[in-house]
């Protein structure tokens, strides 16, 4: 019985608390409390209290280091309301790649800074591979005098990972490393093997891990901050093939959709989107920017899959087209590669492609190319047109599909820079991409094109910020290639639906008398 009573009177208590609030509530009675500036006195004051130290900088109210700490305050609240923004990068040394002719095999390179202190190194920028390798204690490496190089300038670099503090070795348990079956131990140095397309080509080494050097757009495209970056790459001890010829003596950085890629390391970190741009004028110079997915305006194709998973740039081409002749049975997958000079077709099509131009030029064999053209001045005769159709009514138009060649007397002609390649997949090579702003969108799963000179200023558009889910993509991002993709659903504001709504203050004080009469019958029936 005592339990019982002290039951109902906590009840009654209880529901006349609740019976004030709500009279309170109905009388328009409010609660507040006493606002205090994080550097006022009554703050001051507290922390002198409660005996809190350290080295806080107290302004005086009012005066030129108070506003200054408060505008710190509020441009720190605008980044945490925007969220982390991407940025816009390019190697520190500049945006600016350049073709250096035949000494160096007519690929694009690029300077990069690695490592602490930082090295220069003059790397080819090669979207065929994931690897960024550089000369590192050499035992057969390229000739890296400028004595050795017609077209350069001055001295190419050699990397040591003892000469870099930031740098640190791959033991071969690393998750990244992927050769770990060759190894006696898991302590063991991380070795690396990279096989290339050209015959006989190759850079080994050992794994490391150092920082790159990058610099950073602002909103209005104008240089920003440095950034530093730690990246995975390859100490080349030893090389082989054409990298011993001339091709990429310092170095070669991997643009590839593997793990171990120079934009995979940027976008993982939250650095940039997951996308890069790659330009390519007439004039064999260029533009690298990391996080660049390309205008709005721009044409764009999926990537398709290898075997299910996206490890190369892999287009697939619809058509080709010949002046105003589009040939029949011209669909083939081609890779996008940057570190291949030249375009390679698939035999049949490189067949009926030649064919169709012989029919408007006379042709003669000249070494190592099949089809060349003689001239009698460095004006290329009128051509016919090469356009590459794209699902989705997209196409390609090439715009130099030909190159000049010289005797010993001179200008001799022009050859047309395609070769049949060895199997049914096709490349699609640097002398195609010239005249564009190629955009190889990862996050997408798309690569973009466009035409430019490469001197366009490119303004960073910040897209989603880090820490927020990035949108499923729609049905031409997504695909996969021989399968039709679901319709994306139609974008829509659904009308707001507020949720259940407080009960009335009036609504309120009926239950509560409600709950009296039940605790009266309560109290009625047990004491």
């Amino acid at each position: 019985m005592p339990a019982a009573r002290s039951l109902f009177l906590l009840l009654l208590l209880l529901a006349a608390a609740l019976l004030a609030g709500t009279e309170a509530a109905q009388k328009g009675i409010t609660l507040s409390t006493k606002l205090i500036h994080r550097f006022s006195d009554e703050v001051k004051a507290l922390r002198v209290r409660r005996n809190v130290t350290g080295s806080v900088y107290w302004p005086e109210k009012r005066s030129m280091e108070y506003y200054s700490l408060l505008l710190d305050s509020d441009l720190q609240r605008q980044k945490m309301k925007l969220g982390p923004r991407y940025e816009l990068l390019f190697p520190a040394e500049g945006s600016n790649t350049v073709s250096l002719g035949n000494d160096f095999g007519w690929l694009h390179y690029t300077f990069i800074d690695v490592g602490t202190p930082h090295v220069s190194f003059l790397v080819a920028v090669d979207t065929g591979s994931d690897l960024l390798w550089v000369p590192c204690d050499c035992l057969q490496c390229a000739p890296l005098s400028a004595s050795s190089y017609a077209s350069l300038g001055q001295d190419l670099n050699e990397y040591s990972p003892s000469q870099s503090s930031s740098s640190k070795l791959l033991t071969c348990s690393h998750q990244l490393c992927e050769h770990s079956s060759k190894c006696k131990s898991p302590s063991q140095q991380c070795p690396y093997s990279v096989e290339y397309y050209s015959e006989n080509t190759s850079s080994s080494g050992l794994l490391i891990e150092d920082v790159l050097y990058f610099a950073s757009n602002d909103d209005l495209g104008a240089s920003n901050a440095s950034v530093k970056a730690p990246v995975l790459m390859g100490c080349g001890m030893k090389q082989s093939g054409g990298y011993l010829e001339g091709i990429a003596p310092d170095g070669l950085m991997g643009l590839g959709p593997g793990k171990i890629s120079v934009p995979s390391f940027l976008a993982k970190a939250g650095f940039i989107q997951d996308s890069f741009s790659l330009c390519f004028d007439e004039e064999d110079s260029g533009k690298i920017y990391f996080g660049d997915q390309g205008p709005h305006a721009q044409q764009s194709t999926p990537f398709l899959t290898s075997n299910g998973n996206y490890t190369t740039y892999m287009v697939g081409v619809e058509g080709c087209c010949i002046g105003g002749s589009c040939l029949k049975q011209t669909r083939f997958k081609a890779l996008v590669d940057s570190g291949t000079s030249f375009t390679f077709l698939p035999e049949d099509v490189y067949e009926e492609t030649v064919n169709e131009v012989n029919s408007t030029i006379s042709s003669f064999k000249g070494y190592p190319w099949k089809y060349c053209y003689e001239s009698s001045s460095q004006d290329l005769p009128k051509i016919p047109s090469m356009k590459l159709l794209f699902a989705m009514n997209n196409s390609f138009l090439v715009h130099n599909p030909v190159f000049k060649v010289y005797s010993t007397q001179g200008y001799g002609g022009f050859c047309l820079a395609i070769q049949p390649a060895d199997g049914d997949i096709g490349i699609i090579g640097l002398n195609f991409m010239s005249g564009y702003r190629m955009v190889f969108d990862r996050e997408n799963l798309k690569l973009g094109w466009s035409r430019s000179k490469c001197e366009d200023e490119i303004i960073w558009v910040p897209g989603n910020p880090l820490g927020t889910a990035n949108p499923l993509p729609t049905n031409e991002e997504q695909r996969i290639p021989g399968q039709h993709a679901v319709s994306p659903a139609v974008a829509g504001r659904a009308p707001l639906r507020p949720s259940a709504a407080p009960p009335s203050p009036l609504r309120a004080s009926h239950l509560i008398k409600l709950l009296l009469l039940l605790l009266v019958l309560f109290a009625s029936r047990t004491l």
